[in-house]
C-alpha cells in the first residue's frame, strides 16, 4: 500500500468553514489515511467529521506550540493542512521543527504570509508587475470618489466602509488611522482558489463568481472557466511564492475590466 494511504493528516481550525471543507474534501477524495482535527473548542463541527480529534489552545497561547508538537508526535502526523488565517503563523514559523518530526506543514514562509496580510505591502509587492486598482494609505492622495476604506490588516470584509465624498473621508480618518483606501469597483466579484506545489509552482486555479457573501466569505457562488483570469492568479501566486492553497478576490470595474 502506498505510504500516503496510511498517513495521518492534521486539519487545524476544525470549527471554521475552510477546515470543515478540507475534511470533506479528503473524504470525497477517498483518502485512505487518518484525519485528525484540532481546534480550541471540543464542540467544533469538524470534530464530528474527522477520525480523531484533539483540543488545542488558541494560537496566541504560550502553550500552543508545545501542545502542537505533542499531538504531532503522538499521532505520527505526516501532513498538516492549515486553512485559517488566525493560526497560520505558528505553523509557518515552526515548519522546520515539524519537518524534523516527519510532518510537512503545507504553508508558506512567514515573509510571504506578511505580503498577503498587509494590504499596502500586497500592493507594493505586485504593483510593478500586475495591473491593480488605485491603492493608498494617504487620504490627501484621493481625488476621485467613491473609494473603499479598509483596515490595512484585516480579514474578510470586516471594517470595510464605502467613502462617497470628502465629508465621509474626514469622518472616517478622524476615527481611524490604520486604513488603506482603494478604488471602488462596482462590478462582478470573483474568488479564485489557487493550488501550488511545495516549491511554489502553481498547479491549478479555479475561479468562481461570488453571488452571495457573509463577513467576506462566499456563501453562494458559481464556478466558471476563465483562462486569462486563471493564468493571472497563478502568476500572482508564483510571484509571491505561495506554497499550497490560497485564494484571491478580483472585482470588475464599471467598465467591466478586472
Amino acid at each position: 500500500m502506498p505510504r500516503f494511504m496510511t498517513s495521518t493528516v492534521l486539519v487545524p481550525g476544525a470549527a471554521g468553514p475552510a477546515g470543515i471543507n478540507t475534511i470533506k474534501s479528503l473524504k470525497m477524495a477517498a483518502f485512505g489515511g487518518r484525519i485528525l482535527a484540532t481546534d480550541s473548542s471540543s464542540l467544533s463541527a469538524g470534530f464530528f467529521m474527522a477520525d480523531v480529534n484533539e483540543v488545542i489552545p488558541e494560537a496566541d497561547d504560550h502553550s500552543f506550540v508545545d501542545r502542537l508538537f505533542h499531538i504531532v508526535k503522538m499521532y505520527q502526523v505526516e501532513v498538516l493542512m492549515p486553512s485559517s488565517g488566525f493560526d497560520i503563523y505558528p505553523y509557518s514559523e515552526n515548519r522546520k521543527q515539524l519537518a524534523e518530526m516527519g510532518a510537512e506543514a503545507i504553508v508558506s514562509d512567514r515573509d510571504k504570509l506578511e505580503i498577503c496580510r498587509d494590504k499596502m505591502l500586497t500592493f507594493q509587492t505586485l504593483s510593478n508587475k500586475f495591473i491593480l486598482p488605485f491603492t493608498t494609505e494617504e487620504p490627501n492622495k484621493i481625488d476621485i470618489f467613491p473609494v473603499l476604506a479598509k483596515p490595512r490588516f484585516g480579514k474578510g470584509s470586516r471594517g470595510i466602509v464605502k467613502i462617497d465624498d470628502e465629508s465621509d473621508l474626514r469622518y472616517i480618518t478622524s476615527k481611524r488611522d490604520d486604513l488603506v483606501f482603494q478604488e471602488y469597483l462596482p462590478g462582478t466579484e470573483y474568488t479564485v482558489d489557487v493550488l501550488s506545489d511545495l516549491n511554489g509552482k502553481p498547479l491549478i486555479a479555479v475561479p468562481r463568481i461570488r453571488m452571495q457573501t457573509k463577513a467576506g466569505i462566499s456563501t453562494k457562488g458559481r464556478v466558471l472557466r476563465d483562462p486569462a483570469l486563471e493564468i493571472d492568479c497563478m502568476n500572482i501566486a508564483e510571484y509571491i511564492g505561495i506554497r499550497g492553497p490560497c485564494c484571491m478576490q478580483m472585482k470588475e470595474s464599471a467598465e467591466g475590466r478586472l
